[in-house]
C-alpha cells in the first residue's frame, strides 16, 4: 500500500555541524535553500547527511529539526539505516512519530547477509511502522547488493516496502525491476551520473545532493525528460556532469559541504575520519560552480 508517491527530484541536504553537535541553525538554512530552489522533496540523513557518523542523539536532532524546517511544504523521506535491524526498527519508529512521510534504508552489514536475512530485515522495519519504506540498493557503502529479483519479491510481499533507490550504476538493474514488476514499483535513480539515462528509463526521481550547489539546472533537466524534451535534456546533462562526476568522486559530503560554503552557506567540516576538500579541489569546485 502506498501512501506516499514521491517523484521528481529529491534534495539530500547535508549535516552541518558546529562545536561537536548538529548545527540546527545552518541545517535549517540548508533545507530552505533546497525547498525555495524548487526540489519535490527533502530526504535528510542519507549518505551525503553523514548518517553512518551520528549518534543516537544527534540522529533524533536531525530529524526532528529537518521535519520542523520543511513544515509541511514538502514530503520528507528520513533515512534510517543502522547495522542492526533493531537499531533501524529504532529510527523508523522515530522518524514516522516525528512526521516524516517516508524512511530510506539499505540493509547496511558487517557481515554479508543472505537474501533471507536482508527479506527478514524489511518485513520487521515494515511491521513496526504505518509508513512507505524506500529500499535502498548501494552494494558500494552498505556492503549489501539487492539484486532486482529480491527487491521485487519485497515489494511485493512486505507491506511498506513500496519504492526503492537504485544506486549501482547499473541501467539493466532499473529495467529489470520495471520489468520484474510490471512497471508497478517506483524506482529511483541514485547515480548522479547516470541520471538522463535514468529517466529517460522511466525513473521516478532523482535522489541527489547536486541541487545544494546548482539546483536550477538539475531542476530543468528532470522537467526537459518530463516533457519529451530530450535535445534540451542532453544539454543540461552534458553541462552538469562534470559537476555531478566530481562531487562523487570527491566524497558527496566533503564536496557539497565546501560547494556550500563558496555559495555563502557555512555547512562546517565532514565529520572525521572525512577531511574537508583541499585547495585543488576548492579551487576545481569554484570553477564548476562558476559556470
Amino acid at each position: 500500500m502506498v501512501t506516499t508517491q514521491l517523484h521528481g527530484v529529491i534534495g539530500y541536504p547535508v549535516t552541518p555541524f558546529r562545536d561537536g553537535g548538529v548545527d540546527t541553525d545552518i541545517l535549517t538554512t540548508v533545507i530552505d535553500h533546497l525547498i525555495e530552489a524548487g526540489v519535490h522533496a527533502i530526504a535528510p540523513l542519507g549518505s551525503t547527511g553523514e548518517l553512518a557518523y551520528l549518534d543516537e542523539h544527534e540522529f533524533d536532532t536531525c530529524v526532528d529539526a529537518s521535519i520542523a524546517a520543511v513544515d509541511g511544504r514538502l514530503p520528507v523521506l528520513v533515512g534510517v539505516s543502522d547495522l542492526t535491524t533493531a537499531g533501524t526498527v529504532h529510527r523508523a519508529r522515530y522518524a514516522a512519530q516525528a512526521g516524516a512521510d517516508a524512511v530510506m534504508v539499505a540493509p547496511v552489514s558487517y557481515w554479508k547477509l543472505s537474501e533471507r536475512e536482508v527479506f527478514t530485515h524489511y518485513a520487521a522495519i515494515s511491521d513496526a511502522i504505518g509508513i512507505d519504506i524506500v529500499a535502498y540498493n548501494n552494494p558500494a557503502t552498505s556492503g549489501v547488493d539487492m539484486n532486482p529479483e529480491l527487491l521485487v519479491a519485497m515489494f511485493e510481499r512486505i507491506e511498506y516496502v513500496t519504492m526503492v533507490k537504485e544506486s549501482t550504476g547499473d541501467l539493466s538493474r532499473m529495467l529489470r525491476i520495471a520489468e520484474l514488476s510490471g512497471g508497478r514499483l517506483p524506482f529511483f535513480n541514485g547515480s548522479n551520473p547516470l541520471v538522463l539515462d535514468a529517466l529517460r528509463a522511466g525513473a521516478a526521481g532523482w535522489c541527489t545532493a547536486a541541487p545544494n550547489l546548482l539546483p536550477e539546472p538539475c531542476l530543468d533537466l528532470y522537467a526537459a525528460v518530463r516533457a519529451g524534451d530530450l535535445p534540451t535534456a542532453q544539454g543540461l546533462y552534458d553541462d552538469l556532469k562534470p559537476l555531478l562526476e566530481f562531487i562523487v568522486a570527491g566524497g558527496l559530503p566533503t564536496t557539497v559541504k565546501a560547494g556550500l560554503e563558496l555559495l555563502g552557506i557555512p555547512a562546517g567540516e565532514p565529520r572525521r575520519p572525512l577531511l574537508p576538500l583541499d585547495e585543488e579541489g576548492r579551487a576545481q569546485l569554484r570553477v564548476l560552480l562558476s559556470g
